[in-house]
């Protein structure tokens, strides 16, 4: 009998690319990795990893039962769903991905809900970043995911998944403090062209969204910093060292040394809650999605 465990393993190292990252994704160390395998080898008779150079690759029937590693985990999501369903309760665990300024937010007032609502759901929140966040939940590593996309660069989803919209997250301008537009009621993106900015890292969804906007208007932004978090880049622009576009969504507390500005025309990300279509008659799934939705809703009315 194959175990389901070492089956989700063998899946993970498919999907992720080593045995390193298939432990990160699992939580648990490559020690134990390397032991599920050798189980997994001893029970199937068959050689399912080889070496490839310093890692490891499947081999073609490693390759052969990774395959029905996906369908049969497949299943088993299918299965929990209908057992769910049937009971008719939020119950269990529910692991959700969000990007960082969602976690900060939009998810503690989520959790309260749900903890107050369902007190037999157990839900368990990773920071993750949309992109990272859609991959996971297609491949069954989280159960739902908080993503964002822009009103000008949507955000396409693979197959099998289905979304909500949650909220719309306008997006300002933030400024030094003395800056010679900070007393405006609105402003322009093009005035800002010869600004030093401060972005987001590359390869980014919104770094990818800042250069595609800023370049739409003839602008080539000098990009001077780079940083994650929201609450570091407003230090930054606080210190005077360059402007910002600047989300609402978990934004406060505001540094002393920070203006916002509205943009004339108005910029918005649209926040979506996104999972599993064959995951769709779970309870807890519908009870996180409807908890997004009413505390989205609480903040676009505050």
């Amino acid at each position: 009998m194959l175990s389901l465990e070492r089956l989700r393993v063998l899946h993970a190292i498919d999907t992720y690319g080593s045995v390193s990252a298939a432990a990160d994704v699992l939580g648990v160390t490559t020690s134990a990795i390397s032991q599920q395998m050798a189980k997994l080898e001893r029970e199937t008779g068959q050689t399912l990893l080889g070496r490839n150079g310093r890692g490891v690759r499947l081999t073609d029937a490693g390759r052969l039962l990774s395959g029905h590693a996906e369908r049969i985990l497949s299943l088993v999501e299918l299965a929990h769903a209908d057992l769910e369903a049937h009971r008719g309760a939020a119950v269990g665990e529910l692991v959700a991905g969000a990007f960082p300024t969602a976690v900060r937010g939009l998810l503690p007032a989520v959790l309260r809900r749900l903890r107050a609502d369902h007190p037999h759901l157990h839900t368990v929140v990773h920071e993750l970043e949309p992109m990272d966040a859609l991959a996971r939940l297609a491949r069954g590593d989280i159960d739902l995911a908080v993503v964002l996309d822009w009103y000008n660069k949507p955000l396409s989803l693979p197959p099998g998944l289905a979304k909500a919209p949650l909220v719309d997250d306008i997006v300002d301008v933030a400024l030094p403090a003395g800056h010679r537009l900070e007393d405006r009621a609105e402003l322009d993106l093009a005035e800002l062209a010869d600004e030093d900015w401060i972005a987001w890292p590359d390869g980014g969804l919104c770094q990818e969204w800042l250069l595609f906007t800023l370049r739409g208007k003839g602008i080539e932004p000098h990009v001077v910093h780079r940083a994650m978090e929201h609450a570091t880049v407003l230090a930054l622009v606080a210190a005077g060292l360059g402007v910002a576009v600047m989300p609402r969504l978990g934004r406060d507390p505001m540094p002393p040394g920070a203006r916002i500005v509205p943009v004339r025309h108005t910029m918005r990300r649209h926040v979506y809650a996104v999972w599993r279509e064959d995951a769709d008659r779970r309870p807890a799934i519908r009870a996180a999605v409807d908890a997004l939705a009413a505390c989205g809703a609480d903040l676009a009315e505050g």
